[in-house]
């Protein structure tokens, strides 16, 4: 095999095409890495070994006469590694990787141009567990169920390299490469472009404030893409002052954009995204993001209630804890960790929903932690708040892994009740996986680490509970077993019947509702008030199309309407345990963990 001729250029432009290229009209791939600790550079394709030419600045290249599908390796001063900017590693992170051509996929569905974040319903879904098979083909079969769940944007939890054959993702280890367990790339292109056919929008969970403990190659070829300037709890910290850092995660988000199609990217953990060059990395990415064409979605999971994320650095919305953990504590008056923060009332829940989180300055001391946490929020419209009962973290990070319908307080009333005040808020609602029907699987934290790596995640996975008062440590299922992984599968055949077949039939009619009803499709915090009157939660929106008000009682005994005091519209239009409806089951009273809402007119 006989290299052909490089193509030089500055050393910047080089940083957003490292790795396996191929060149227009069939003339070959160029490889090409970066590196500050190599002297001599070698790419092995296909078992043969090639040299690489220094082009200075750390950059080293070689264009071979080899098409997709080549296998190759590089070689640092003798030492195999990993590409770090593998497009695909079909045989794992510790691999070789794979030459993919991008243009080979023959997308049906061109017209696409995206979704609005006011017009998402997001199906947050874990690829390896949605389905029996746990591939993005299976996931595909779903994408019609989910269109006529009502849902309009599917989620999914990160799909970049990890290690093992099972994770939920975010210990990626090389983020340009999809995981290979799941499918190939090209089957991750058919999920996308199927769901886009339906009119579903698909958005990835991308992982960009740290790297996995095994597998990440970065560091072999240069140090100084991380930093001891910051911490972080998950390993060293990522320099995004370094300029191939900072062109390695924004040439990440337009990969997954452009070449995969995706609608946007959610961000994990930006409040650990610490950046200190003159523009931050997350101002950088919104910026690059939007300016793509179309519509891209860029969704910040932060727990700190900055608004600035989206008013300063140009960000779409915010994941918002405060909602979730003030349901939660409502029900189940649980408050160890974080949630010793939330007080659970219906009065603490029309106060989140009013100012949009609860923390707004106020001080917390929780986890020893003591700050002023959060800003207000008057800035945002309700689309920037995403909103949930349920995700994967706040299931997944538990025990064992039990949503907020398996607490023994928490009645399948009170789980529709709450369900029903999700959907019909104007905020951005998420949905996770099963949900919808109450699922009776868990979704348990699973891990395929080898050697002691394995063993102390087990172990720290049990220390991590050992002191909650719930549950013993020894309880606590072992991560690294394939039968957690395994009971964490949805069971799709128990959709179907009792509570589940109730809730699912709930769920599909509230996302009618709030797609079809003329006050309730509006998507503004100013037509919005809540309050309460005892344990009776009201949320009324006023419109000139109309009024509807929400009343979810929270309480434990029935709520007698005509006792409270809220002016009431005259007609009911849903009830949480019936669906549609013109009455009440039992006119004038409200059971506990019912809702009803009540409008004007039929919608």
């Amino acid at each position: 095999m006989t290299p052909l001729s490089h193509l030089t250029s500055t050393p910047g432009a080089h940083a957003t095409r490292l790795g396996a290229q191929l060149l227009p009209d069939g003339r070959g791939t160029r490889f090409r890495l970066w590196s500050t600790t190599t002297t001599l550079a070698h790419v092995r394709v296909d078992g043969t070994a090639h040299a690489m030419e220094a082009l200075g600045h750390g950059t080293f290249e070689v264009i071979l006469p080899v098409g997709a599908g080549a296998r190759y390796m590089f070689v640092l001063d003798g030492a195999d590694r990993p590409d770090p900017y593998a497009r695909f590693l079909p045989d794992g992170v510790h691999g070789e990787a794979e030459v993919i051509d991008f243009g080979a996929y023959g997308w049906q569905h061109t017209d696409w141009r995206g979704i609005a974040l006011r017009d998402c319903v997001f199906y947050e879904l874990h690829v390896g567990t949605f389905t029996p098979q746990g591939t993005y083909r299976a996931a595909q079969e779903q994408l019609p169920y989910l269109k006529e769940l009502g849902v309009t944007a599917v989620q999914l939890m990160p799909v970049a390299a990890f290690p093992g054959q099972r994770g939920w993702g975010y210990d990626g280890a090389a983020l340009y490469a999809p995981f290979a367990p799941y499918g190939r790339p090209e089957d991750l292109m058919a999920f996308v472009d199927a769901a886009h056919g339906l009119g579903l929008g698909v958005l990835l969970d991308v992982v960009y404030n740290h790297f996995g403990p095994d597998g990440n190659y970065l560091k072999a070829y240069s140090p100084t893409y991380f930093t001891d300037r910051f911490q972080s709890a998950w390993g060293e910290g990522l320099d995004y002052a370094e300029p191939h850092m900072r062109r390695l995660i924004t040439g990440n988000a337009r990969m997954w954009l452009g070449d995969y199609g995706f609608d946007g990217l959610r961000l994990d953990a930006t409040a650990t995204m610490q950046d200190d060059s003159d523009v931050h990395i997350l101002k950088e990415l919104a910026q690059e993001v939007h300016h793509l064409g179309g519509t891209h979605l860029l969704l910040a999971e932060d727990h700190r209630n900055e608004p600035m994320l989206v008013t300063d650095y140009g960000l779409d919305g915010i994941w918002v804890d405060d909602f979730h953990h003030e349901v939660r504590v409502t029900l189940t008056d649980e408050h160890e960790g974080y949630y010793r923060g939330f007080s659970g009332s219906a009065p603490e829940l029309a106060q989140v929903i009013t100012r949009g989180w609860k923390y707004e300055g106020q001080f917390w001391n929780v986890e020893g932690e003591e700050h002023q946490r959060g800003k207000p929020a008057d800035a945002l419209e309700a689309p920037s708040f995403v909103y949930c009962i349920q995700n994967h973290d706040q299931i997944g990070n538990r025990a064992t892994g039990d949503r907020l319908h398996h607490d023994p307080q928490v009645t399948p009333q009170e789980y529709r009740g709450a369900s029903t005040l999700l959907l019909t808020l104007p905020m951005t609602p998420l949905l996770f996986q099963g949900q919808e029907w109450a699922a009776g699987t868990p979704f348990l934290f699973f891990s395929d680490h080898h050697g002691e790596l394995g063993h102390m995640v087990s172990e720290g996975r049990r220390k991590e509970f050992a002191y909650f008062s719930s549950f013993a440590g020894e309880s606590v299922p072992d991560p690294q077993a394939e039968t957690t992984f395994e009971a964490s599968k949805l069971d799709w055949n128990e959709r179907d019947s009792g509570e589940h077949a109730k809730t699912l039939t709930l769920y599909r009619t509230l996302t009618r509702l709030r797609r079809e009803d003329p006050v309730l499709c509006q998507r503004s915090r100013r037509p919005l008030s809540a309050g309460s009157a005892g344990d009776v939660l009201w949320v009324r929106t006023r419109m000139d199309s109309g009024e509807r008000l929400l009343l979810w009682n929270v309480g434990k005994q029935d709520a007698v309407l005509e006792a409270l005091d809220v002016a009431r519209p005259a007609n009911v239009i849903l009830h949480s345990e019936v669906g549609l409806t013109e009455t009440l089951p039992r006119p004038g009273m409200l059971g506990p963990g019912e809702a009803a809402i009540f409008g004007g007119g039929a919608p």
